[in-house]
């Protein structure tokens, strides 16, 4: 019973990899067509998103499961429990993909970001990029410094989000009301998928440490 109890937990990490790939690649081809307004890229990224949404509840199918059946306790148990709320944040990361791509899809054949904030969106987009990649790596290897790295990056994008607002609240902003809207919500989206990184970042440090960090996890 051991035994299988171990393979269980293996295959519900190994299913939080595996959406965690899929989400990254989501990102990676939304922020593109975003950039070069490519709608069949767009596209792409909207139908691939119930692939995303099957495996959260697969995995968290077989979580309950877990619990139910074998009566994990301590870390097992933050496993499993870890492991149901990190795919939430996985699941949302990759609906958030979703609505990136949903943008470049509306405003296709004309890009959704103006001329005057296109460096602001493509440092969002390549660090937002970052985070979905190395959560790849931390949930692999559990290695502290990566998660470290995550929280870094979600600093710089949160003070990019905060420039964004501050650039379509200035006098000088002269944009129409629609795009106005879509910069709105285009640097919220990208802002939230680097937030839930970061959730995520945090329960693996909990899992790792035993220790919860509300407010972040720590520098060294």
């Amino acid at each position: 019973m051991r035994k299988v109890f171990q393979e269980e937990l293996t295959a519900v990490g190994d299913q939080l990899v595996e959406i965690s790939r899929l989400v990254s690649e989501a990102m990676d081809k939304a922020t593109t067509s975003f950039e070069v307004a490519d709608v069949d890229l767009a596209q792409d990224v909207i139908a691939a998103d119930a692939r995303i949404d099957f495996l959260q509840n697969s995995l968290d199918e077989r979580a309950i499961d877990i619990l139910a059946l074998q009566g994990p306790v301590a870390s097992d148990l933050r496993m499993i429990v870890g492991s149901l709320r990190m795919s939430a944040s996985l699941e949302r990361m990759g609906d958030l993909a979703r609505h990136v791509a949903q943008l470049a899809r509306l405003r296709f054949p004309s890009t959704v970001i103006p001329a005057s904030m296109t460096e602001t969106f493509k440092q969002m987009a390549e660090l937002d990029k970052e985070i979905a990649a190395k959560l790849t790596v931390l949930l692999e290897t559990r290695d502290l410094e990566v998660a470290r790295d995550i929280l870094k990056a979600n600093t710089v994008i949160n003070d990019l989000h905060l420039s964004v607002f501050k650039a379509i609240a200035a006098p000088e902003w002269k944009e129409s009301p629609a795009t106005t809207v879509d910069v709105a919500l285009a640097s919220r989206y990208f802002e939230r998928f680097a937030d839930h990184g970061v959730s995520v970042a945090q329960k693996v440090t909990y899992l790792v440490t035993g220790a919860w960090q509300p407010n972040g996890i720590e520098h060294s």
